[in-house]
Parts: structure tokens; C-alpha cells; sequence
């Protein structure tokens, strides 16, 4: 299997993003947003999908974190798809139920080509810290658009808004996982009867 690692870059008025990706990595990290609760959520989401990422972004976080968080799902997203190439092999499918203290979270993904995001959370709260909580949908919406896959999350029980999020990128993680995955049994095939995905 030839290596799935990329490096990214993005510049705009609002945001200027590195990222080195590894989707065969261990869950090896260092990242920097600016963003205290965004840091932890990424960092997680490496680890728990074992993909080794290295993310560095300068924002207009004095504004908010809207920019920072929307163009940084957009550079992972297209981090992810340039590292899966025409698809062939990979599962294509992932899920993942998470528990994590009192939430249970539901996570589904397909790289099907086509972005759509199923979003049902339902985070009780605004913000977390000073972290709007609207902001993991955008992140989600970016991500989807970049990488053309369907995103499902859905909170299935839970109160504290951090377990929620935290939850969710977990979940999320493990279910890409599952998604990058090659079959080496059918490691040439691309998963799809139109014979494409992108």
C-alpha cells in the first residue's frame, strides 16, 4: 500500500493554515489553532482515528473563531481526499456509537462523493468556554464539502456540552477510520457501481 500522507496549505484575509496528514499514522499530533477547546478536539480526533496530524493556524480569532474552525475542516477536508486518491480499496463506510460519560453519540460516514451532513447534536448550550458550540457544524459542513462524503452525528443521550462535542469528534474519528480503511481483499476495486467516486 503506497503512503497516505499529504501536506496542505491554505492562505486567506482570515486564516493561514499548514497541516501534514497521515491516514496509516499511530495518533501522533501537534496541533495549534489558536483555539484552546479546537486544539483538544483535534487532538483527540487524531488519536482516536490513529491519524498522525500536524496543523498549525494563524486566525482572526480576535473577531471569533468562525473563520479558524471553517477553513481549517475545509484543509482536512481536502488533506483527506488527496490522501485517499480515486478511493480504490477503502471501505467507504464507517460508524461508530461512543459513550462518553453521560452522552452517547452516534457517529455515521460515507466518502461517497456526494457532501451532505445529518446534524442532530443538539448541544445544550452556547458555548463552551469561549468556543460557540454552533461552530461543530460549520467544522462538520466543511469538512463534508471538502472531502465529498455524507456525515451523520447524532446525540443519542447526554447534558454536558463538552462530553457532547468531545464525544462527537471521538466518534467521528473512529468511524473515519473505519471509512479509510483499505480491504485488501478488493484493494484495486473501487466501492462503488458507477466505477467512481469522485
Amino acid at each position: 500500500m503506497s503512503m497516505r500522507i499529504v501536506k496542505s496549505a491554505r492562505r486567506t484575509d482570515e486564516t493561514e493554515i499548514s497541516l501534514t496528514l497521515n491516514l496509516d499514522g499511530s495518533g501522533i499530533y501537534d496541533v495549534d489553532t489558536g483555539c484552546g477547546f479546537l486544539n483538544h478536539m483535534l487532538e483527540l480526533f487524531s488519536r482516536h482515528g490513529r491519524f498522525d496530524l500536524t496543523l498549525a493556524c494563524r486566525g482572526d480569532v480576535q473577531v471569533d473563531y468562525h473563520h479558524t474552525v471553517e477553513d481549517i475542516a475545509i484543509v482536512l477536508g481536502r488533506a483527506f481526499s488527496e490522501a485517499l486518491g480515486d478511493r480504490a480499496g477503502i471501505n467507504r463506510y464507517g460508524t461508530c456509537t461512543l459513550p462518553m460519560d453521560e452522552a452517547l453519540i452516534l457517529a455515521a460516514v460515507d466518502i461517497s462523493g456526494r457532501p451532505v451532513v445529518g446534524y442532530a447534536l443538539e448541544v445544550p448550550t452556547e458555548k463552551v468556554g469561549d468556543f460557540d458550540t454552533e461552530l461543530v457544524e460549520e467544522f462538520l459542513l466543511g469538512f463534508a464539502r471538502s472531502l465529498g462524503c455524507a456525515v451523520h452525528v447524532r446525540r443519542l443521550a447526554g447534558t454536558n456540552s463538552h462530553h457532547i462535542i468531545e464525544g462527537m469528534f471521538k466518534a467521528l474519528a473512529r468511524a473515519l477510520k473505519e471509512a479509510v480503511a483499505i480491504d485488501e481483499k478488493y484493494a484495486l476495486e473501487i466501492p462503488s457501481t458507477k466505477g467512481t467516486i469522485l
